[in-house]
């Protein structure tokens, strides 16, 4: 049952947290016992009590288990843009509501296409001193994007990936090529394009990555990235500058069709 004298101006995290503590202490169940039920540290239950880290959602079903109260937890659960770091928050917005998703990948694929495995050791590397809950917390939310193309309706999602996002061994050649063949499956999809922009294209039109999100009002979005933040803008003067770009890196990379093909080559040389 939700404690009905929750202080007030808590936020989603907060009252989460708020809640665990609440309902653990009326089972009389110690942090030791719900730590084990989750499959979490005691740590990890202490920081979700204090409102200090996102809970995962499979934490939220844990607590519903131990519990015994039937999906609460689970609903309970912010999940949304705070599962993100708060600058990520409005491109997660975006993301949602879009009606086609254009992406160049410079580097690494975009989170919608990672894999659980892949995603881990990306954030790993980029958090090396994070404890392990925490690192899953961020894979939990990046593999949560993809309900985005689970919709009835997705959003057309072009994805042009340079040669180096299908060639660093993010977690070793075994998780790398998980990756690529995720992507062959992705790729069947009608609602989904994959391209290729091989090494051998020379200098491509933009060296960062970026992101168009179409809106229903058929307004447009660019996100983009430095090394420590992302940032969306609307000016018209940036997204007709991107919008090139993307057209001129759809007209130098591969075609979807000899894309997927390289791929599939590709993963037999990770074997």
């Amino acid at each position: 049952m939700v404690a009905d004298n929750q202080p007030e101006h808590l936020n989603p995290l907060q009252r989460f947290g708020f809640e665990v503590k609440s309902v653990r202490r009326g089972r009389k169940i110690t942090q030791s016992r719900l730590a084990t039920g989750t499959g979490y540290s005691i740590a990890y239950v202490s920081k979700v009590e204090a409102g200090k880290v996102m809970p995962s959602e499979k934490f939220a079903r844990g607590c519903d288990h131990v519990f015994g109260t039937n999906g609460l937890f689970e609903r309970l659960h912010p999940n949304g843009k705070e599962d993100h770091p708060a600058w990520f928050g409005p491109y997660v917005d975006l993301e949602r509501k879009a009606t086609a998703i254009l992406d160049y990948s410079s580097t690494l694929p975009m989170g919608i296409l990672q894999t659980p495995e892949y995603a881990r050791a990306v954030v790993r590397a980029s958090h090396p001193r994070a404890e392990p809950s925490e690192i899953e917390v961020t894979v939990d939310a990046r593999m949560g994007r993809r309900r985005v193309m689970e919709q009835k309706n997705p959003p057309l999602l072009w994805v042009i990936l340079h040669e180096a996002c299908l060639r660093t061994e993010v977690g070793g050649r075994k998780v790398l090529r998980g990756q690529l063949d995720f992507l062959l499956h992705l790729a069947k999809s009608p609602h989904i394009t994959i391209q290729v922009l091989k090494f051998s294209a020379g200098a491509p039109p933009s060296h960062l990555p970026f992101t168009l999100l179409e809106q229903p009002d058929r307004s447009v979005a660019l996100y983009s990235e430095t090394q420590y933040r992302g940032h969306v803008a609307d000016s018209e003067a940036a997204i007709t500058e991107a919008q090139a770009a993307f057209d001129r890196l759809r007209a130098v990379a591969l075609s979807p069709d000899d894309s997927l093909d390289f791929i599939a080559k590709l993963m037999e040389e990770y074997k």
